[in-house]
C-alpha cells in the first residue's frame, strides 16, 4: 500500500512529523542533552537512571504513596472494538456524527447525504470539548466542540478507499466536497443532566449552533487589512469564510470559546504554481499547499494560483460567543498564525492580565504565549470583548541550565525588521514561524496541547513525539534518537508571574513502556503496567488542579493498547505516576477531555473510530469496528 491509500489521520501524522523548520536553532533534544551533560551524566548503562534523577524531580527518598488523589480502580490496558471505562463508572454516548444539532436537521442518511443536511447535523471528528454551565447547579450547560477534519473513506459508501496525497480525487465530487466542508468547524449544543445523573441533548435549544468551512468570520488585531490578508473578494482584508482543521482549544473566564486552527495547509491546492507565488518562502515554511483535499478544484479560494493570500487567513485562534448563535466568530490575529493545537490560559495573579499558552504542532516547531495589554474584567463580561486584540506574543527558548526565556515577537525588535521582510506587526503575526526562527527559539518535539494549572501556577506542554531525530544527536542522557513516544514538559514561571519573561523548566515524564530499556522512558517506578502511556496530545486540569492526559498514537502494533485518558500525578512522592481511566475502541484517537465543575462528569471525544492503517485499511463497507452502535449499515 502506498501513502495515497493511508487513512487521513496517518497522513496528517506524517505531515506533522515532517518538519519545515530549517533554522539552525537548538532542538529541545539538544537542550536536554546539554543540560544533563553539565551534570556529568555518563555511561550507557546509567542512562535511564540518570535521566530519572537529573531531568525529573519526582524521585523521593521518603515513603511513596502511589496515587493519593486518584482513587479509581485502574483500567487494564488493551485493544478491542469497543470503549472501556474504570470500574464503578458509566460511559454513555451523548452525540455522534450526523445527529441533529439545529432544527430542521434530518436523521443521518448515509446513502443520501447532503451539505444542507450536514450543516445542521453534528460534524465529523470532534476534538476539543468545552463545558459552559448555564446555571449554578451545573445541571444545564453548553458544550463547545471542534470538528477537526473528515475521513471520506469512512463517511461515504461510494468512496472505495482513502483519497488524498498523490491521487486524482476522482471519487470526490463537488457534492461530496461540499459535505466535507459542512462537516468541518464546530458545534454548540445545550445539554441537561437528568435525575439519574445521565446527560442528554436539549432539543431546539436557542443556543444550538453549527459552524462550518463556509461560516462568515471577522479578522481582528494587527493582521487586519494587511496586504498579505487581502483577496479578490475581500479587498479590505477583514472578512473571511470558515475555519479549518480546528484541533484543541480552551474556554475563557468570560465564557467565550477559543478554537484553534491547526493543519490548514492541507486544504490548499496548486503545487504546480508554488514557484511563482509572491511569498514562496513562507509557503514552504507553512507547508502550503498540502493538497490533502480537492476543494481547490471546485472553489477558487482554496487554489493558491487564483487566490494567493487565502491561506494566510487560516491558522489562527478563533473566539466564539457560545451564548449568541448569531454572533460573528473572530479570528484573533494578535495571537499569531501557525498550526495551533491549544490555547491554555490563566489570569495572571500578579497584575490581572490574561495569558494564553500555545503549541505549534509540527516537528521542530515552537511553544508560544500571549499576554494581553489590559486586565481581565471579572465583573463585566462585555468589557473583555476585544481584550485579545492587543498584547505581546512571545516564543520560548529553553536553556540547558533548566531556565528559559520568552522572546517577544514584536515588530522592530531585534531581527524583526524590514530587512528580513517584516514591515509591521501584521507581517510578524502572519509569519510568526519565520519571526520565531529569527529569534532562535527552541525547536520542540511537536508541541500539542498546553495548559496552565490555576492551583499550582505550573504550565504543562504535551510533546507528542519526534521520530526524525538523527542517531548521531543522541548520547547516554538522551537515548531516544527515534522518539516515538513523546514526553511532557513542566514550566514554572519565575516568581509565580505568568507575565514574566523568564521561567524554569523540567520534564515531568518521558513516555513509553519503562520495562523496555531501549525505549528510554522515565516515570515514577510505582506506575503499573497499565499506567504508562505514549503520545500525549490533549490535556485538561480539573477543578482540584489535577492533570489528565488524552493520547493519540497508541496502537496494538506499537504499544499493545489503544488511546485513552490517563490521570497523572504532578506533585509529592507520587509525582509522574499515571493511571488509565478510559480507553477508546481500535482505530480511534482520544480527544477532549472536559470535566463538569463538580467533577461528577467527564466528557471525552472519540475521534475517527474504525479507522484502519496502511497494513489494514478501513472503508465504509469494511471498517475495523462499527462502534458505537455495531450496526451493519453504519
Amino acid at each position: 500500500m502506498n501513502d495515497a491509500d493511508e487513512p487521513r489521520s496517518v497522513q496528517y501524522e506524517k505531515a506533522e512529523d515532517k518538519g519545515t523548520n530549517t533554522s539552525p536553532n537548538d532542538t529541545i533534544g539538544d537542550i536536554v542533552a546539554k543540560r544533563l551533560s553539565r551534570r556529568e551524566v555518563i555511561g550507557g548503562a546509567l542512562a535511564v537512571t540518570a535521566v530519572t534523577a537529573a531531568v525529573s524531580t519526582f524521585v523521593s527518598t521518603g515513603p511513596r504513596n502511589t496515587t493519593p488523589t486518584f482513587s479509581f480502580k485502574e483500567l487494564s490496558a488493551g485493544s478491542d472494538e469497543t470503549h472501556h471505562v474504570a470500574e464503578g463508572y458509566d460511559a454513555d454516548v451523548l452525540i455522534r456524527w450526523g445527529d441533529k444539532v439545529l432544527d430542521g436537521a434530518p436523521a443521518l442518511n448515509v446513502n443520501g447525504q447532503s451539505s444542507e443536511a450536514q450543516a445542521k447535523q453534528f460534524g465529523y471528528n470532534n476534538d476539543f470539548i468545552g463545558f459552559v454551565p448555564l446555571d449554578d447547579s451545573g445541571n444545564r450547560g453548553l458544550l463547545c466542540i471542534n470538528h477537526e477534519y473528515t475521513n471520506e473513506e469512512l463517511m461515504f459508501p461510494a468512496v472505495p478507499k482513502k483519497q488524498g496525497k498523490n491521487r486524482d480525487f476522482s471519487d470526490i465530487t463537488a457534492d461530496l466536497a461540499a459535505i466535507e466542508m459542512a462537516a468541518h468547524g464546530g458545534s454548540v449544543i445545550e445539554i441537561k443532566r437528568e435525575k439519574n445523573g445521565k446527560w442528554s441533548v436539549v432539543e431546539s435549544s436557542r443556543y444550538a449552533r453549527r459552524i462550518t468551512a463556509e461560516t462568515r468570520m471577522r479578522l481582528s488585531g494587527p493582521a487586519t487589512g494587511n496586504p498579505r490578508i487581502r483577496t479578490s473578494v475581500d479587498q479590505e482584508g477583514n472578512d473571511v469564510r470558515g475555519m479549518l482543521n480546528n484541533c484543541a482549544g480552551a474556554l475563557t473566564p468570560w465564557g467565550t470559546w477559543l478554537t484553534c486552527e491547526e493543519n490548514f495547509n492541507g486544504y490548499f491546492w496548486g503545487k504546480d504554481t508554488t514557484a511563482n507565488h509572491p511569498d514562496v518562502g513562507a509557503l514552504k515554511r507553512y507547508g502550503v499547499p498540502g493538497e490533502w483535499y480537492n476543494w481547490g478544484q471546485y472553489h477558487d479560494r482554496f487554489d493558491i494560483s487564483k487566490e494567493p493570500n487565502e491561506s494566510n487567513r487560516f491558522g489562527w485562534v478563533v473566539e466564539i460567543d457560545p451564548f449568541d448563535p448569531d454572533s460573528i466568530p473572530v479570528k484573533r490575529t494578535a495571537l499569531g498564525r501557525f498550526k495551533h493545537e491549544g490555547a491554555g490560559n490563566i489570569i495572571n495573579k500578579k497584575d490581572g492580565r490574561f495569558v494564553i499558552y500555545q503549541g505549534d504542532d509540527q516537528r521542530f516547531d515552537y511553544v508560544y504565549k500571549f499576554i494581553t495589554d489590559r486586565k481581565v474584567n471579572t465583573k463585566d463580561r462585555a468589557a473583555n470583548r476585544d481584550i485579545l486584540d492587543s498584547g505581546t506574543l512571545y516564543v520560548a527558548r529553553f536553556d540547558e541550565s533548566g531556565n528559559g526565556e520568552w522572546l517577544p515577537l514584536v515588530y522592530g525588535t531585534g531581527p524583526l525588521t524590514k530587512k528580513n521582510g517584516f514591515h509591521n506587526q501584521g507581517d510578524v503575526v502572519i509569519h510568526a514561524r519565520l519571526a520565531a526562527d529569527l529569534l532562535e527559539a527552541t525547536k520542540m518535539d511537536r508541541p500539542e496541547d498546553v495548559d496552565a494549572n490555576p492551583k499550582t501556577g505550573k504550565v504543562y506542554v504535551m510533546l507528542t513525539k519526534n521520530s526524525k531525530r538523527e542517531a548521531e544527536s543522541t548520547d547516554a542522557a538522551n537515548p531516544r534518537h527515534n522518539n516515538k513516544f513523546g514526553h511532557i514538559i513542566e514550566i514554572t514561571p519565575d516568581d509565580d508571574n505568568h507575565a514574566a519573561t523568564t521561567f524554569k523548566w523540567d520534564i515531568l515524564v518521558k513516555c513509553g513502556d519503562p520495562s523496555i530499556a531501549d525505549v528510554g522512558a522515565t516515570s515514577n517506578p510505582e506506575t503499573s503496567k497499565d499506567g504508562w502511556f505514549a503520545n500525549p496530545d490533549n490535556c485538561t486540569i480539573d477543578a482540584e488542579g489535577r492533570l489528565w492526559i488524552a493520547t493519540d498514537g497508541n496502537s496494538a502494533s506499537k504499544t499493545g493498547r489503544t488511546d485513552g485518558i490517563w490521570a497523572i500525578e504532578t506533585t509529592g512522592s507520587a509525582r509522574a505516576t499515571s493511571k488509565l481511566f478510559f480507553q477508546v475502541p481500535v482505530g480511534a484517537e482520544m480527544c477532549g477531555p472536559e470535566f463538569t465543575p463538580d467533577l461528577e462528569t467527564l466528557f471525552v471525544a472519540v475521534q475517527h473510530p474504525g479507522e484502519g492503517n496502511s497494513k489494514s485499511p478501513s472503508t465504509f463497507s469494511q471498517p475495523i469496528t462499527r462502534w458505537p452502535d455495531f450496526q451493519d449499515t453504519m
